[in-house]
């Protein structure tokens, strides 16, 4: 007799397992009503400068930076209570906590995410996800670029990546081949991007939600013979 293959499941987690969309729009809402607009615009600006020098979001490092031009405005110190206190369980799609118990019951389930290394680890575990993952949680700044490292944590016959963006599923399927399945919950704006769609190739498995992950059993993620 064969033995089953060893699969490890890596889950992404903003837009795929926690609406992302809907925490940036709180936050932006936030930021206007009691700050103002002018310093919601100049937050998500900075934002934005620091994801192009990083290339992963860091909201605190934003933070950090709006202070040092609103130095003398001490109501600002008050942002950042706003942000580790979200209520991230709140966030989680429907079916999303579910999805994950269903694949583990085939193998190891593990969070692959970019990230900081204070609030996107705050993220996943107010949201619940470091318990529902069992603690195997990995945070990078490029996860396809540390596809060693997963291995070696992870050693696995196969892996099977869900993910929002086809732009992380192409690279990791471009190194991994055939020893991955790429997973795409069409969520959140990457997922709908024209632009970002028509880059990269299509995944190998099309979801409309994460919920819709219990329809599928495992040979939905093996190779066919």
């Amino acid at each position: 007799m064969t033995r089953p293959p060893e699969i490890v499941f890596l889950f992404d987690v903003d837009n795929t397992l926690l609406d992302n969309d809907r925490v940036q729009a709180d936050l932006s809402e936030h930021l206007e009503q009691t700050y103002g607009p002018a310093t919601r615009d100049r937050y998500w600006a900075i934002f934005e400068e620091l994801r192009r020098e990083l290339g992963y979001a860091d909201y605190l490092g934003a933070l950090e930076r709006y202070r040092l031009e609103a130095m003398h405005r001490p109501d600002v110190l008050r942002m950042s209570s706003w942000l580790v206190d979200y209520p991230f369980a709140d966030r989680l799609y429907p079916g999303a906590l579910d999805a994950v118990r269903h694949v583990q019951q085939w193998g190891r389930a593990v969070i692959l995410s970019d990230g900081d290394a204070v609030f996107q680890p705050r993220k996943v575990e107010r949201s619940g996800l470091w318990r529902a993952f069992d603690g195997h949680v990995q945070i990078y700044v490029h996860k396809e670029q540390e596809l060693d490292d997963v291995q070696r944590f992870y050693p696995a016959d196969h892996y099977v990546l869900i993910d929002d963006k086809l732009r992380i599923l192409s690279a990791v399927k471009a190194i991994w081949a055939d020893t991955v399945t790429t997973v795409f919950p069409r969520q959140g704006h990457y997922a709908f991007d024209p632009d970002e769609i028509g880059k990269y190739p299509p995944a190998d498995v099309e979801l409309a939600e994460i919920g819709t992950l219990l329809a599928h059993d495992l040979s939905s993620f093996l190779k066919k013979e």
